[in-house]
This record gives C-alpha cells, sequence and structure tokens, in this order.
C-alpha cells in the first residue's frame, strides 16, 4: 500500500475540523438568556418540567407542554388537566424536597424566587422569568418555546393581540377614554400605567388613573383615587364592601353612579396572571366596561 504524506499546513487544517467536529457534537444543542441575563444549556428539550408560578404553568400549557409538567406551586389552577399534580409551595416557601425528588430537567420560577441558588446548587438547571409588561411576555414565550423545544410562541402571542383588538372593537365612543382606576389588592396596589394589565387598559382606550411617575404596580394613598375621581372602579368581587367603607369613596363617581367592575376569583386569576390568557382578560375587563356604562345610561 502506498502512504500519502500530508504537508504539516494541511495536517493542521484536518486536526482543526475534527476538534471542531467534536466541540459541535459535545455542545448544548438549546441555549437561551433568561431574564437573569444567565445562559441556560441544555441537551435536548427537557421532558420532566416544574413551574413555580401560575401564569409560567399556563404558558407551558399554551406551548403544548402541558404534559411535561410533574409539579407545579400551589397556585396554579389552569388548565384543569394540571390540578392533579404535586403542590409545590410558592414563590417564598418552595419545596426543595419535592422537587429534588421529583427529577426535573429543567424549573422553571420568578425571578426573585429565594430558592434559585438552592436548586442551582444541586445542579437542577433553572430557568427564571421578570414579567411585568406585555413586552416581557412576548419575549417569554419565545425563551420558554425554544428551551422547551415549541414553535407554538408566535401562534400564542398572535391570538392574544387578536383577542385584544376585539376587547377594543366591543366598545363604542361613548366607553372609551372614561377614567379608570385597577386595584390589585388592597394594600391598596393599583395597577400602574406600565404594567400590563395597565397596557391592556391603554389598549382598550381607557384612561388609568396612576401616572407613569409611580411605576408598574405602586402602593397608592386612597386619597388619591378620591381626588382622582375615577369613571370606573375594577376589582376583586371579595373586597367590593371594604371598598365602599374607605372614607369620601362614597363621592368618587364610579361608586356613586354603580360602575364598579367586581371580579369574580376564576376572572381575578385571568386579569393578574401575566401570560397566555392576557386577550381574555381583555375582553373581560371590555365586557364589564360596556355592562356598566350601559346600564348607566
Amino acid at each position: 500500500m502506498k502512504h500519502i504524506t500530508l504537508p504539516y499546513s494541511s495536517l493542521k487544517l484536518c486536526l482543526g475540523v475534527v476538534l471542531f467536529g467534536f466541540l459541535c457534537l459535545t455542545q448544548a444543542a438549546i441555549q437561551v438568556i433568561d431574564d437573569r441575563g444567565k445562559s441556560i444549556a441544555l441537551n435536548s428539550p427537557p421532558q420532566r418540567l416544574i413551574s413555580l408560578l401560575p401564569s409560567l404553568t399556563e404558558s407551558i400549557c399554551a406551548l403544548g407542554k402541558c404534559s411535561n409538567l410533574v409539579g407545579i406551586d400551589r397556585f396554579s389552577n389552569w388548565p384543569l388537566s394540571i390540578q392533579t399534580l404535586p403542590k409545590l409551595g410558592g414563590i417564598s416557601d418552595s419545596n426543595l424536597e419535592g422537587i429534588v425528588q421529583l427529577k426535573p430537567d429543567l424549573v422553571l420560577v420568578d425571578r426573585s424566587s429565594p430558592i434559585i441558588a438552592r436548586l442551582e446548587g444541586l445542579n437542577i438547571p433553572v430557568m427564571t422569568f421578570d414579567i411585568k409588561t406585555m413586552a416581557d411576555e412576548e419575549r417569554a414565550l419565545q425563551k420558554m418555546g425554544l428551551a422547551l423545544g415549541s414553535n407554538e410562541s408566535d401562534r400564542v402571542w398572535k391570538q392574544i393581540q387578536a383577542e385584544i383588538t376585539r376587547a377594543n372593537k366591543q366598545l363604542d365612543g361613548s366607553q372609551k377614554n372614561m377614567k379608570v382606576y385597577f386595584e390589585v389588592n388592597s394594600a391598596p396596589y393599583a395597577a400602574g400605567r406600565t404594567s400590563f394589565i395597565g397596557e391592556l387598559l391603554s389598549r382598550l382606550e381607557l384612561n388609568n388613573i396612576i401616572p407613569d411617575s409611580l411605576g408598574t404596580f405602586p402602593k397608592i394613598n386612597p386619597e388619591f383615587v378620591v381626588q382622582a375621581k375615577p369613571d370606573i372602579i375594577m376589582l376583586s368581587e371579595t373586597r367590593l364592601a371594604d371598598m365602599k367603607k374607605r372614607p369620601g369613596w362614597s363621592s368618587i363617581p364610579a361608586i356613586s353612579k354603580d360602575r364598579i367592575c367586581a371580579f369574580s376569583k376564576e376572572q381575578s386569576d385571568i386579569l393578574v396572571r401575566p401570560g397566555p390568557r392576557m386577550g381574555q382578560a381583555a375582553l373581560i375587563l371590555s365586557q364589564c366596561i360596556a355592562e356598566k356604562v350601559s346600564l348607566a345610561k
């Protein structure tokens, strides 16, 4: 057999090609930057998922990966198919032992969760999210879709936008440009204009009484609402009786004209979660406004 001797430069080239091929084979197949700016490397789409936030659970299911969930936080309750899964606590009291026993390929959490460091200390992959605006949710769907091996993120986002557009069209001119106060909880914390709820109100052409300068979900002085005189008040029905007892609030046009949107527990879940049901949230808002303003005419 005749031996062929390669020039040194050609030999270096061949070795380089082989080395490059090896590196490509060993490099993670999926790499995503989470909301901490940390790179999450996965060799393949995770098959065992844990979600520790309701909005993330809903997004996972909207992306077609509900069957991959093996555990959820105690507040996740939609869709119905996930309600029999093991409950693993909330943001501040996640059950580390329970999570470890479920052997997840990936845990999805809020960026503020204190369990992140402990999970990563056990070499459990963690992907964090910080969703306060609609742009945050669009980005989260894209990143989640990439990490989970789903191509549904664009479809989910387009559906949200279509539902918001439909909600806007359900309101006539007399029902738009009204001053609105949306109370998130009884501290009271309100939905600011820069929050995803505030953005939904804006898309419905409503005037949020909370200025941009106060941030996404500011704690406010109840007297501020009295002075702002909103035409519509939105809150959970569980706080309705308490709200009407607040000093000076009986003079607010929304209360004196009975223009109060008091949402059920199921509706409130949809409204306060920045997830794939934001389009449904817009429809809930527009329906209440249309009913209240029509009744007041």
